[in-house]
């Protein structure tokens, strides 16, 4: 199994996003309002206010998608994600993260065929 952590900079593809999981089987996420570090630096500490020059072209927030997966399903998990918001090696489409798992209690386990 693989917790699944993909950071979306587009928000406005979060529904098309959440369609193509259920389409692959994976019914249960978790997520969350996230912001970047670069964000955080240019608009609330004022020493770093140069930084907003930098990010003009960045968005206010995204979102922080929390996920379990069996690990068959992780390449055409990164090929539907990419089809939608583009190739996640381009800067600014998001960040696609896999961690194994050995212990999990408290949801289901995913589907193991």
């Amino acid at each position: 199994m693989k917790l699944i952590l993909f950071i979306l900079n587009k928000e406005e593809h979060l529904d098309e996003i959440l369609e193509a999981f259920i389409e692959l089987g994976i019914t249960g996420a978790t997520i969350l309002d996230s912001v970047g570090m670069g964000r955080i630096l240019a608009h609330d500490i004022p020493i770093f206010a140069g930084f907003q020059n930098l990010l003009h072209d960045t968005r206010p927030g995204n979102k922080t998608i929390l996920t379990v997966i069996h690990e068959r399903k992780l390449k055409p998990m990164e090929k539907a994600i990419e089809q939608i918001i583009g190739n996640l090696d381009d800067p600014g489409n998001g960040v696609f993260i896999s961690i194994p798992i050995d212990y999990l209690k408290g949801i289901p386990i995913p589907d193991q065929h």
